[in-house]
């Protein structure tokens, strides 16, 4: 009997170094741990496969850097899997050659994810990454020539020293290699890190200016022909009618159940979430032995789900079927939010306006019991 969970992610934990403003679970090198790493992904896959439907929507390769995971045990992980309409793997363009190129999609990769972050040398070093500008096309160009025809290009404002002309350099550059999606993120830094000790005074000049650096980013991206179809996703409109969007992370933003392998991974099935440790080596001695990896499980209410499903709804650029949700709509901030021209609710339907999209998580927060 197979399940119905059709979104699988691996988390593939393994950095060169860890970037100053990064709080994903990584790992630094440990070269010598890919391979049992990767054994025991595949077993835990083995011992949660009967969640899964026979086809997937969509697998995602998250990290962590997942081409640095050595290129024979990152090929082997891949074969391993199984296929699904849309296989995304995550890569930092250094680390991208014309070998790698080849291999991620013979073993049936369909998607690359770039982090270029931004092409402004100055920039680079301010997030401490390694790729540089050149990096970034020439993986591109790699890509190419290995047959991708759907790249991802990720992009952050917000960066320490960044002006207005910076950011509009860096969408220029990235437009000018022509992906099929761009992923265009405001900089998170989490207090209390290096990064933030660093950087807190600019940081907080910056806070000032991301209202602008976000309508700069929609306004250039969607005058370029992409549809805005997430807060911070934009996706080429296809002349051949292909749905250039992120399956897996739509399968996030619809509420759809998804499964997650590998160390700090998320899954949410039916009215349960649960997150493995992250912790490398009690997730290598647990599956060694067979077992599942330490887990924190959360149970979720009805209501949690509801309130869960709206606000990444509502994200999106489609209106929400409201159904069962209204339960979790505040009459009275909805109200407020229509006479602000922020939002619309068609009865059966709920969307934000396109001013409301610009102000986000406010409106939807303002919106929610």
């Amino acid at each position: 009997m197979t399940g119905e969970v059709r979104h699988l992610y691996i988390h593939l934990p393994f950095c060169a170094h860890r970037c100053g403003y990064c709080d994903f679970v990584t790992v630094v090198r440990r070269g010598g741990q890919h391979s049992a790493y990767v054994d025991a992904l595949l077993q835990e896959l083995e011992l949660e496969r009967a969640a899964l439907a026979d086809g997937l929507d969509s697998v995602f390769l998250g990290g962590g850097t997942p081409t640095f995971t050595s290129l024979p045990d990152l090929v082997r992980l891949l074969d391993g899997l199984p296929a699904a309409s849309e296989v995304t793997i995550e890569a930092n363009p250094e680390t991208v050659t014309a070998g790698v190129a080849r291999a991620l999609r013979q073993t049936g990769a369909t998607r690359v994810s770039l982090g270029a972050q931004t092409f402004r040398p100055e920039l680079l070093r301010v997030l401490e990454r390694v790729a540089r500008p050149d990096d970034v096309r020439r993986a591109v160009h790699h890509l190419r020539d290995a047959g991708f025809d759907n790249i991802s290009l990720d992009l952050i404002y917000g960066i320490p020293g960044q002006s207005a002309s910076d950011l509009e350099a860096d969408l220029g550059d990235a437009l000018a290699l022509e992906p099929e999606h761009l992923s265009c993120y405001e900089l998170e830094a989490k207090p209390g890190t290096r990064f933030t000790h660093a950087w807190g005074a600019e940081l907080a000049r910056q806070a000032d200016a991301m209202e602008d650096y976000f309508e700069r980013v929609v306004e250039r991206l969607t005058g370029a022909g992409y549809r805005w179809y997430e807060t911070a996703n934009f996706c080429r409109v296809d002349a051949d009618g292909r749905d250039l969007r992120s399956r897996h992370n739509l399968g996030y933003w619809l509420g759809t159940d998804y499964l997650g392998l590998g160390i700090g991974a998320v899954s949410t099935i039916e009215n349960r979430r649960w997150r493995n440790a992250p912790q490398l080596g009690r997730y290598l001695e647990a599956l060694g032995e067979g077992k599942l990896p330490e887990r924190e499980l959360e149970e979720l209410d009805a209501d949690t789900r509801a309130r869960e499903r709206l606000m990444l709804g509502l994200r999106l650029d489609e209106p929400l079927r409201i159904g069962r949700l209204r339960s979790a709509v505040d009459a009275e901030g909805l109200a407020r939010a229509e006479r602000l021209g922020l939002a619309v609710d068609g009865g059966e339907t709920l969307a934000l306006t396109r001013r409301g999209r610009f102000l986000g998580g406010g409106v939807t927060a303002d919106i929610l019991v």
